[in-house]
This record gives C-alpha cells, structure tokens and sequence, in this order.
C-alpha cells in the first residue's frame, strides 16, 4: 500500500495512469456497444446489418489493426521514448464522434466494402491497434521511472468502467451520444498528452536517453524475431487461447447474453452494467495481480490466467440462466489481469528488453488478431449450424488443450533469461545460462532503473 501512495509523487507514472484511463474512456464508451450498435434497427439508430454484415465489419477491423500494430510497434522502438504515435492515437480518438456519424455511418450505407476498410483503418489506427502500442510505452516507461506497469494498467480498466456504467443507457436513447462523449475524452485526453512534459528521471540525463534511444534494434533486427522458435511457441499459444476468447467475448457473448432477457433493451441495460461492474473488479485486479505474481512467479500466473479463460467459457455453455451467466461475465475480471500482465513479463524476462513494443505487438497483440481475422468466420459458421451451446464447447475444449499444451511448453522464470530477471518474494534468485540463444543479436542497452520485482 506504501508503495501504491508513493507512486503518486512519480510524474511518470501519473502521467502514464492519466493517459490509460483517458484513451479506454474514449473507446469503452462505444466500443462496449458497437456489435449491438452494428445489429440494432436503422429505427432504433442502429445500423440494422445482417451476421454476414457484421462478420465482415470485424473482419476488416482486425486485418487493418493486424497491420497497424506491426508498423506502430516497429516505429516506436526507433522513437524509443518519444510520444509521436501517442499523440497521433489522442488525436484520432478526439475525432471519432465526427468520423462516425457523418462519414463512417452513411458510407456502411451507400458503399459498404469502402465503408467497412475506410472505418477500420480509422478505428484500428486509433483505438484497436492504439491501445496495444499504448499498453507497451506505458509498460516502458515503468522502467524508465521506476513504477509498477500493472498499477498504471489498472487505470485504463478502471476509465473503461466508468464509462461502461453510463454507456447502456445513453445507447438505449440514442447510440450517437455514446461516440460524441468518446471525441470529448478523446480531446481532452490529447490537450493532456500534449501540453503535460514529464521531467527526466532520477539518475537519467538526457544524454543518457538519447544513447538508449540510438541503441534500439535495427527494423532488420525486429524482423528477425520471427525466425525466433521462441516467440513462434507465445504465439502458437495465444492464438489457440486468448484469439479464441477474443472472438467468443466480443463477438458472441454480449447477442447470446441480452437474448436471455424477455426484452432487448432491458438486456442492454443489464449488460452495461454488469460490463461496468465487472471492469471495475478487472481494474482492482490489476493491482492485485503483480502482487500474486511475486508470490508464484510470472508463468504459473499466466496459467492461472488460462484456467479461468476455460472456466468462462465453459460455464457458458452449461448454463442458461441470466444470473448465473452474470456471475460467470466476471470471470472476465480474473482473466485479463492474469493474463496481459504475465505476457508482457515473459517477453521482457525472456527477449530483449529494447524490442519489448515489438514482442508484445508481434507474440500478443497481432497473434490475437488473427483470431478475429481467421476464427471469425468458421467459428461463426459453426454458431449458425449448431447453436451457442455447442460454439461454446467447442471453444472451451481448444483453450483448455492449449492451456495443457503451455504448461509443458512455456519457460520457467529462472530458464533462458535474456532480459530482466524475476525473483520471486518466496525464493532466491536462480538463474540459468541460456543453452541455446536463437535470438538475433542486439546492440547492448544502458542500464535502467531496475526492479527485480517488477510486472512485466
């Protein structure tokens, strides 16, 4: 708890909580609603589109953050330190209430192919690939200053509550005032970006930062990080995990969800604020989580992660009854904490540090978005011929298998340790020289403020 009030007296990480909590205020205020939105009648000020419509809408979504999140990871580890794409991402999330009624809307209408790739280039750019870009500086710069990413993180979820309270019943009277209140964050979210400069950390000169900046891998270096077995493995892992999750969360369970009401709109506003009150107990949890991770070390939390990802979807597809089904929604609150903290610290304890913007758009971010991109339509498929229950089965059985296959897989935190070490609350520091290191070579990077007990 010290340590928390602390971090309150530390310019970076206020700024780092403050920008977090302003961009998901922005994008959870519509983007909780947008599938709904996407399906709801023209009368209603939906878009009124068909499953094939909305299938498609997401596909696009997803190849154009997939590409997104590759240059923006690559950019910023030239950038190092630099707040260029940051302040590029605020501004398009200033603009996207304009965007969205008076351009993206009426061209899904008159031209849907020019609509659907139009809007994802815009809402990829600014929200879906933004925020991973987003999550990896913040995760930076807890380096730089010497703070705990995890309760930086915490404030994103805890903005995205905020707004997923209100966000069910603004849409239920018009869905055009929750992406208005998105721009108004947005802007606010980009005068602070761009007037407040933080100052240079204790025991970091300029000089010093503009050496570790000159230090930052090579494009042809971040490349190479494909031919890595290593990273193959995370991302083999994530796809058949969190891309399965992804595609079952966002695009099958808020329908399946308010269709167990007598009535959609009383779902709709049911599931505000149930979302709502479960991404507060996700953002409590992302404080927590780093506290567990010390006691039992950053693979056996990823695990645990996994674990209760099956258990979700699995109850799921067992039971029927909305007030079960609310209780298994906050499961959702566990699973992300246990499992975005753990990933981006196994790619900084098990890679180099200096690509950590790359590794996790390239090992998580991007690995995740193939899902929406390849899964979507089989899986959809599979719900139109067989139902949610079976869909439902079907996913749980892929993410438990591949959870098994993790287990035996994933490094342990004291195996090949090519980055930061982790030490354990509970243990003495053990680490092993790598065997076999298929990483490509990288230039050497300045010491930083350290924390061997650090998230991620």
């Amino acid at each position: 708890m010290a340590s928390f009030t602390k971090s309150f007296k530390n310019t970076g990480y206020l700024q780092s909580s403050v920008n977090l909590l302003l961009f998901f205020m922005s994008w959870g205020i519509w983007w909780s609603f947008f599938q709904l939105w996407l399906k709801k009648d023209i009368a209603e000020g939906g878009l009124g589109f068909t499953n094939t419509q909305v299938g498609t809408v997401y596909s696009m979504n997803s190849l154009a953050t997939l590409i997104l999140m590759f240059l923006y990871g690559t950019f910023q580890d030239k950038l190092g330190y630099k707040r260029t794409i940051q302040i590029f991402i605020a501004a398009i999330s200033a603009l996207v209430g304009p965007f969205v009624i008076f351009v993206y809307e009426p061209l899904l209408h008159s031209n849907f192919m020019f609509g659907a790739v139009l809007g994802a280039i815009v809402l990829s750019a600014g929200f879906m690939a933004g925020v991973g870009l987003l999550e990896a500086l913040a995760e930076r710069f807890s380096r730089l200053y010497n703070f705990e990413y995890g309760q930086a993180r915490m404030w994103g979820s805890f903005g995205y509550a905020i707004v997923a309270l209100m966000a069910g019943f603004l849409f239920t009277i018009d869905p055009k005032i929750n992406f208005w209140l998105g721009s108004a964050m947005g802007l606010l979210n980009l005068l602070i970006v761009v007037f407040w400069k933080a100052p240079a950390p204790e025991g970091k000169d300029s000089a010093e930062q503009v050496v570790e900046e000159a230090t930052t891998p090579s494009i042809g270096e971040m490349v190479g990080l494909l031919k890595m077995p290593a990273l193959w493995l995370v991302i083999v892992i994530v796809f058949f995990t969190w891309t399965f999750y992804t595609v079952f969360d966002q695009q099958m369970f808020p329908d399946f969800y308010t269709g167990l009401f007598d009535s959609k709109e009383a779902g709709e506003r049911t599931y505000g604020v149930l979302n709502s009150v479960q991404v507060f107990c996700e953002a409590a949890m992302m404080g927590v989580v780093p506290i567990i991770m010390r006691k039992i070390g950053v693979r056996n939390t990823l695990l645990c992660g996994f674990a209760v990802m099956t258990l979700r979807i699995l109850g799921c597809a067992v039971f029927a009854d909305p007030i079960v089904i609310s209780f298994v929604k906050m499961f959702h609150a566990l699973e992300v904490p246990l499992c975005i903290l753990p990933v981006m610290r196994y790619f900084t304890l098990h890679f180099n540090p200096a690509m950590s913007a790359t590794l996790y758009m390239v090992g998580f971010q991007i690995a995740s978005q193939l899902g929406n991109v390849v899964l979507s339509p089989v899986l959809g498929a599979l719900n139109d011929s067989q139902g949610y229950r079976f869909t439902f089965f079907v996913i749980s059985a892929v993410v438990a298998c591949s959870a098994v296959f993790a287990f035996f897989t994933l490094k342990k935190d004291d195996q090949q340790v090519l980055g930061d070490p982790f030490i354990r609350e509970t243990r003495k520091p053990k680490v092993e020289a790598p065997s076999d290191i298929t990483a490509p070579v990288a230039p050497s990077v300045p010491a930083t403020p350290e924390d061997p007990t650090e998230t991620k």
